[in-house]
C-alpha cells in the first residue's frame, strides 16, 4: 500500500491543474486566434511551443533539482506554472504568449514526472499500474472538467479569463502540497550524468519514444478538434464543450482501464492493443459530418483507448530502469509533449494542404507507425534482456 495515503489525491489534484493549464488551449483555439488576429492553424503553434519547451526542459530540470527535497520542488514547480498562466492571461501579442507558455512548460515539466516518481516509489510492484493511474487521474479529469470548462469560459468571458482561472486553481494546491507532502520525502538523487547515461541507452530511449509516436497521431486531430467540429458539424460553444466533455469522460475511463490492463495483461500487450485501436478509430473522424450520436460514440471510443496507454507505458519503462525512475519518467513526460508538438505541426500542415477533413486519416496513418514502433521496441528489449517478456 501507499505509505502516505493522503499524498496521492494531492498529487492527482496538482496534475489536474497541470492538465487544464496545458490543454485548455485546445478548447479555445478559435477565441485565441481571433484575439491575436491570426488563423487557428497559426494559433495552434502556441501549443507546439509549449510542447517543445516541455520536452527540452523537463529532463534537464528534473536532473538539476535531483538533490532538493521533493516537497520544495513540487511546490516551486506548481507555483511557477501558476505564474506562467497568469502571464499568459496578460500576453499582449503572439510573442509574449509563446514566452509565457515556455515558462508554464518549465513548471509542468518538473511537477508531472515527480508525481509519478513518488507514486511509483511508494507502491508495491503488483499495484504500481493502479497507483500511477491514480496519480494521473488528475490529468484525465482535466479532460472531463478542466478543458471543457476552460472552453466554455473562453467563449463566454474571453480566453484570458480561462488562463486566470487556471492560475487561481493552482494556489490552494500549492498550499496542500506544502502541508501534505512530508518534508523529509526524498529518493536516490539523480544528476545530469545519469541523464546522459540513459540518453545513451538505445533500448530505453526507443521504449520511451513510443509515447511520442502514439501521441503524435492523437494530436494531429485533437489539437484542431474545435475548428474541425465548427467546420464539419457546424458546432458552436455548446457543441464543442459537449464533445470535449465526452472526450474527457472517455479519458477518465481509459485511465482506469489502462491501469488494470497493465497489471493483468502486461504493458506490451496493452500498448500493442491500444495502438491498433487508434489505427481504426481516428480515420472515422474524416467521415464527418456524421449524426450526432455516432460522433459521440466515435469520440468516446477514441478517447477511452487513446488515454489508456499512460499507466502501461510508465510501468514498462520503469521496469527497464527502476533505479533511474525519476529520469525515465521525465523523459517519458518530455516524449508526451514531443508527440503533442509533432502532432500539432503535422495537423497544421495537413490542414494547409488537404483541409480539416483529412486530419482523421493522417492521425490513423501515424498510428500505424506506433504499431510498428511498439513491436520493434519489444524485440530489442528482449534481445537486450532489459525487461521480462510481456507476451508469449
Amino acid at each position: 500500500m501507499i505509505s502516505y495515503p493522503r499524498l496521492i489525491p494531492v498529487l492527482s489534484a496538482a496534475n489536474f491543474v497541470i492538465g487544464m493549464g496545458a490543454f485548455v488551449l485546445i478548447g479555445m483555439l478559435t477565441p485565441v486566434a481571433d484575439g491575436l488576429g491570426v488563423t487557428p492553424a497559426r494559433a495552434g503553434w502556441v501549443m507546439t511551443t509549449y510542447a517543445l519547451a516541455y520536452a527540452v526542459l523537463s529532463p534537464l530540470l528534473v536532473s538539476l533539482t535531483g538533490q532538493i527535497g521533493r516537497r520544495r520542488v513540487l511546490a516551486m514547480s506548481l507555483s511557477v506554472f501558476a505564474l506562467a498562466n497568469l502571464l499568459s492571461a496578460f500576453a499582449w501579442n503572439e510573442v509574449t504568449l509563446h514566452i509565457a507558455r515556455v515558462l508554464a512548460a518549465a513548471g509542468a515539466g518538473v511537477m508531472t514526472p515527480l508525481t509519478a516518481a513518488v507514486a511509483a516509489a511508494l507502491s508495491p510492484d503488483e499495484q504500481r499500474g493502479r497507483a500511477l493511474a491514480a496519480v494521473f487521474f488528475g490529468l484525465t479529469l482535466a479532460q472531463v472538467l478542466g478543458v471543457p470548462a476552460g472552453s466554455w469560459i473562453a467563449y463566454t468571458f474571453g480566453w484570458r479569463t480561462a488562463f486566470v482561472v487556471v492560475a487561481l486553481l493552482a494556489l490552494p494546491v500549492v498550499v496542500l502540497i506544502w502541508r501534505i507532502v512530508p518534508a523529509g520525502l526524498s529518493f536516490q538523487t539523480v544528476s545530469l550524468r545519469d541523464l546522459g547515461r540513459i540518453l545513451g541507452d538505445a533500448a530505453v530511449m526507443l521504449a520511451v519514444m513510443f509515447t511520442t509516436t502514439f501521441l503524435t497521431g492523437i494530436y494531429v486531430v485533437y489539437t484542431y478538434l474545435a475548428p474541425l467540429l465548427e467546420t464539419t458539424m457546424g458546432y458552436d460553444r455548446d457543441g464543442i464543450t459537449a464533445i470535449l466533455l465526452i472526450f474527457g469522460v472517455g479519458a477518465v475511463a481509459g485511465n482506469l482501464l489502462g491501469g488494470r490492463l497493465a497489471d493483468r495483461a502486461g504493458p506490451y500487450r496493452t500498448l500493442l492493443f491500444l495502438s491498433l485501436t487508434q489505427v481504426v478509430s481516428m480515420p472515422v473522424l474524416s467521415l464527418l459530418p456524421l449524426p450526432d450520436i455516432w460522433l459521440f460514440v466515435a469520440i468516446g471510443m477514441w478517447s477511452t483507448f487513446g488515454w489508456s496507454f499512460m499507466a502501461a507505458q510508465q510501468v514498462r519503462i520503469i521496469g527497464m530502469r527502476p533505479q533511474d525512475a525519476p529520469i525515465v519518467l521525465a523523459l517519458n513526460a518530455a516524449a508526451i509533449y514531443i508527440g503533442a508538438a509533432l502532432g500539432s505541426a503535422i495537423g497544421s500542415i495537413i490542414i494547409s494542404y488537404y483541409g480539416m477533413i483529412a486530419l482523421g486519416i493522417a492521425g490513423g496513418a501515424v498510428a500505424v507507425m506506433a504499431v510498428l514502433h511498439i513491436v520493434g521496441s519489444e524485440r530489442l528489449n528482449r534481445q537486450r534482456g532489459k525487461m521480462r517478456p510481456n507476451s508469449p
